[in-house]
């Protein structure tokens, strides 16, 4: 079969590629990104149309604007290899392929293509620890029903001994129950809610306004949250208080990192072409909780999204864990870099159905 030059869907095809692709007009602005190009610099091409390259394309380590004026007055293609670009928060090592576009003997583009060279190690790493903590959590909540049930037989056991003695006695039955109760709550939070999530369609942005009053509310007065919403992204199909329960857990544990003074961004954007643990998306919802705290210890950055693992003296572990646990509930995942002074948790949501 034959196909119509005039029927190709160029930029559908442009949309399936995994490499990111990039088109800049003569005065270094942005024109065009595919899908894969919108999540490596985390937003939608409305968001970042006519921005100029060197502030979507952070490149610390070279002159990029420099690059760009050469290749345009030599009508020659430019290469970096292993170069590290900065599109949002974190870093990223990529190839770089830069090639100027000419009508008529006269530049009218710059196409830029980038291949992320950590891409599948990333979606491997991701994969694995998916499956570390969902075999930890299946262990914990095993070991949680086992606990429940003895729990039950000592409280009844200190109500009945409570009816028989008197005096001083009565304070250690009272021990005994307040214990068995403190345990009981402890155990269902680590088992998690019996009832099936109520999914309905709603705005993300509400969900995610509603925890950033709930804890501005319960924060000292130096501490700040600020807002950066997405408004392009769609409603999504969620369990809302679940949802507001995940975000909650974090934002707090956020809060809680930066002490007295500090601020917390939460910030949301579309990601495009997310794989989380075997199923491909096309589109998903992301949720970044950025704070400017002192950052997670290098020997628990693996570990965070564990039962009972925190860095806080004051901490039970469970807020993340149970964070993780909730979205997953939605098909999701949560990702976590730090350093002194920038922690970012991402929380992706699929908008779209897996693999389609």
């Amino acid at each position: 079969m034959r196909i119509n030059r005039g029927q190709l869907d160029y930029r559908h095809i442009l949309n399936n590629l995994s490499d990111c692709v990039f088109l800049f007009n003569r005065d270094k602005q942005l024109i065009y990104v595919n899908d894969a190009g919108e999540q490596l610099v985390g937003g939608s091409f409305r968001h970042f149309l006519n921005q100029d390259v060197t502030n979507l394309l952070k490149c610390p380590y070279i002159d990029l604007e420099k690059d760009f004026n050469r290749s345009i007055r030599t009508g020659i293609s430019f290469v970096h290899r292993d170069l590290v670009i900065a599109p949002t928060e974190t870093s990223i090592t990529v190839d770089f392929i830069a090639t100027p576009v000419f009508e008529k003997n006269e530049f009218t583009s710059m196409l830029i293509e980038i291949q992320q060279l950590d891409r599948h190690l990333k979606i491997s790493r991701e994969e694995q620890l998916l499956s570390q903590q969902n075999a930890s959590r299946l262990l914990l909540r095993g070991l949680a029903h086992e606990v429940k049930n003895p729990l039950g037989g000592i409280r009844g056991a200190a109500q009945l001994l409570a009816q028989e003695l008197h005096g001083e006695y009565n304070e250690y039955t009272r021990i005994i129950i307040d214990e068995s109760d403190r345990l009981q709550a402890l155990v269902e939070r680590i088992v998690g809610p019996n009832k099936p999530p109520q999914m309905a369609p709603h705005n993300i942005h509400n969900i995610v306004e509603r925890v950033r009053q709930l804890v501005q509310a319960e924060s000292p007065a130096g501490v700040t949250i600020k807002r950066d919403f997405d408004p392009s992204i769609p409603d999504l199909v969620c369990d809302q208080d679940r949802l507001i329960q995940a975000i909650l857990n974090i934002v707090r544990n956020a809060s809680q990192a930066i002490g007295k003074t500090g601020e917390i961004k939460l910030q949301t954007r579309i990601s495009r072409n997310m794989t989380i643990g075997s199923k491909h998306h096309k589109l998903s919802a992301k949720i970044d909780v950025v704070d400017n705290g002192p950052g997670i210890p290098s020997n628990l950055i693996d570990q965070i999204f564990y039962p009972l693992v925190t860095g806080r003296p004051e901490g039970t572990g469970l807020g993340l864990s149970i964070a993780q646990s909730l979205i997953t509930q939605h098909q999701g995942m949560i990702k976590c870099t730090s350093e002194p002074g920038k922690t970012i948790f991402s929380i992706f949501l699929p908008l779209s159905n897996g693999n389609e």
